[in-house]
């Protein structure tokens, strides 16, 4: 369980959405703490991944090599 505070703009517009929807203010909150985590998470694979300084290739290149470029 988990108790957050919000500015009460923030609110107003989540209470607007779960009643348009029909969902609960909850399933919103859930959801969006969900999204926030992968993306951290996801930022912090990416840094590890450019840390490690191994070779890099292009977009172009790659399309080409999987044989994408038409």
């Amino acid at each position: 369980m988990l108790t957050v505070r919000i500015k009460p703009e923030t609110e107003r517009r989540l209470e607007a959405l779960a009643r348009a929807t029909k969902r609960s203010k909850s399933h919103f909150v859930e959801r969006a703490i969900q999204q926030y985590l992968e993306d951290r998470e996801d930022i912090a694979l990416a840094k590890a991944v450019l840390a490690r300084r191994e070779p890099r290739i292009g977009i172009k290149a790659l399309r080409k090599k999987l044989g994408l470029d038409h």
